[in-house]
């Protein structure tokens, strides 16, 4: 595979470009996520990926300021909640993110969960076609969506796009879910590399809970890595975007800290074995 490196960017079907780590931000609370974005930047991240819902857009975006790397090098996710999802409220965090934040636009806007009913659901992606339109925002995809919601997705932005023109259905650029060897998702995933959606994997450290899982302790002692390391490499070799989370600095400089070494073929098959273990909230295998 092409060699990795922390400012690797992938080619969005925007047209734009996303970095291929993410520093996470969910449960950071609003009054220390400036100081922990601030240090991942030093660290080398260049993406911050928060949610209206995690109540840190603000001091997020305080942080990516004070780090002094100019605008058009960082890249800044935010979702619009997945208790509100419709047009108006949709519109009016679009706006909210972009005062609150002082950014002239967002990277990426995200639906974060496909909750509310069909109507909702496309009144909601409405707004974000909207807002990329007004310049407001460079790009836009879904979260939590399962095949169920992406076939829906696609079918309306085909019917747009017959109806009004290319493009006038928006273009799905990402779909972020939870993803590690032991919740592959194989026919999310199988449906988003089919249409070159970026495929951004949250949890990719499955929180916590694997560090002596024997799948990776053998491949940890093998690399001198940490059990968390062989996570991300083997999210980065998957072709994901990672979005781990700390707040602990010594972790968030580990966590940077995986293109010097490269799993081989048989060690990702190995852990491609992982076992399925259903999630507490998984709103991609909903049928609503």
């Amino acid at each position: 595979m092409a060699k990795l490196a922390i400012n690797t960017n992938y080619r969005m079907p925007s047209g734009y470009e996303i970095p291929v780590l993410g520093y996470g931000v969910y449960q950071t609370p609003a009054d220390q996520a400036s100081d922990v974005v601030q240090h991942a930047l030093k660290v080398g991240y260049r993406h911050v990926d928060s949610a209206v819902a995690y109540h840190n857009e603000q001091s997020s975006a305080e942080g990516m300021k004070a780090s002094g790397i100019p605008r058009e090098e960082l890249f800044f996710t935010t979702k619009i909640p997945p208790r509100q999802m419709n047009y108006e409220n949709s519109k009016r965090h679009i706006d909210n993110t972009l005062k609150i934040t002082g950014y002239d636009y967002v990277d990426l806007y995200l639906l974060h969960a496909p909750y509310g009913g069909k109507e909702n659901r496309i009144g909601a992606w409405k707004a974000l076609v909207e807002g990329v339109a007004a310049g407001k925002i460079r790009s836009i995809g879904v979260s939590n969506y399962g095949v169920h919601h992406l076939d829906e997705l696609e079918a309306w932005i085909k019917s747009t796009d017959g109806k009004e023109g290319q493009g006038k259905g928006g273009v799905l650029s990402v779909n972020q879910i939870e993803l590690h060897p032991w919740l592959a998702r194989k026919d999310i995933v199988d449906w988003c590399k089919d249409r070159g959606v970026v495929v951004e994997a949250y949890s990719p450290l499955v929180r916590a809970t694997k560090t002596n899982d024997p799948l990776l302790v053998p491949l940890a002692s093998k690399y001198g890595k940490t059990p968390s390391q062989i996570l991300l490499r083997w999210s980065l070799q998957k072709g994901f975007v990672p979005l781990p989370k700390s707040v602990t600095k010594s972790r968030i400089e580990e966590n940077a800290q995986i293109y010097d070494f490269e799993l081989a073929d048989d060690e990702m098959q190995k852990l491609d074995t992982g076992v399925y273990e259903p999630c507490a909230w998984d709103p991609t295998v909903s049928s609503d």
